[in-house]
């Protein structure tokens, strides 16, 4: 089985490697992402997985669940050691929740600070080594909640920060204040709206973490070029699927690109990590980009 240091690695905030392949641990809560998951065993398999297929490197938030998928990580691997050096746990903060599928933005200084120092305890580290801000509000100073993570960075609480669903304007107006280690957008090969933030990611040396990295829209449909490229390359002794072709292309787009497909299955998480050893040719990565 091929493990996720097949796709590389990437220095976040130009000091900590991680291999490119990670994890989005979303999907492990419940229904709406919303309390504890169906299956809460086979999340927990799913976790302890991770470092034994090579991955490293961790996303989630605390309202996923809220709480949950932070206190499952933690349950399932802490103290955060695996085979292919120590785990990154990266976590974000700025909604909160009142039920499955509600989703509102908080982004007050006080809030941001209080939910990183719970997320501090839910995940049991001193420090955390990578959070980020999970909206930028327009209902409140930009500098206001830039500079609340800049505190959390002066006090220790986190080592490294990002932002997600920004603009390259809002990631300038952030490095005015603190250094901006990751970025965390909308994208996928049927949805790049966000080009122009990849292309000043990767001049800067900006982790870009796409969410929602396996959509494929209608590339999807039988015949297309998606098709024909999933059916040359072969995994395992059978045809790649669409989803590990659309990986592929991610990892090919962008040095600094770092997929974290998510799922509640231990085998969709294989099936995603065995994509990294995937490498497209010139035409078919040309082909896919058109």
């Amino acid at each position: 089985m091929t493990d996720a240091s097949a796709s590389g690695t990437f220095k976040i905030g130009g000091e900590r490697a991680v291999h490119r392949m990670g994890f989005g641990a979303m999907r492990i809560t419940g229904p709406g992402i919303w309390g504890t998951p169906k299956d809460r065993a086979e999340a927990i398999r799913v976790l302890k997985r991770l470092p034994e297929l090579g991955v490293n490197f961790i996303d989630t938030a605390d309202s996923y669940g809220p709480d949950v998928s932070e206190e499952l990580i933690r349950e399932a691997l802490h103290p955060y050691k695996g085979p292919n050096g120590n785990l990154l746990i990266a976590t974000k903060a700025g909604f909160t929740r009142s039920g499955p599928d509600r989703w509102t933005v908080n982004t007050r200084p006080a809030h941001l600070k209080e939910a990183a120092r719970k997320s501090l305890k839910k995940l049991g580290v001193e420090r955390i080594t990578l959070w980020q801000l999970h909206r930028v509000s327009s209902d409140i100073p930009e500098t206001d909640q830039f500079g609340a993570v800049k505190e959390l960075i002066d006090e220790g609480v986190i080592q490294y920060a990002g932002l997600s669903e920004v603009s390259v304007a809002q990631i300038k107006a952030a490095q005015k204040i603190f250094p901006v280690a990751t970025v965390q957008n909308h994208y996928n090969m049927a949805s790049r709206e966000s080009e122009d933030v990849l292309d000043y990611c990767e001049k800067n040396g900006i982790g870009f973490i796409p969410w929602y990295p396996l959509a494929a829209g209608d590339l999807a449909d039988g015949g297309g070029a998606l098709d024909r490229v999933a059916k040359a390359h072969s995994i395992n002794g059978s045809g790649a699927t669409h989803a590990q072709i659309a990986l592929a292309w991610l990892l090919q787009r962008s040095p600094v690109m770092l997929p974290i497909p998510g799922t509640s299955k231990v085998k969709h998480l294989e099936q995603n990590v065995a994509a990294s050893a995937i490498k497209l040719s010139d035409e078919e990565f040309r082909a896919l980009t058109r």
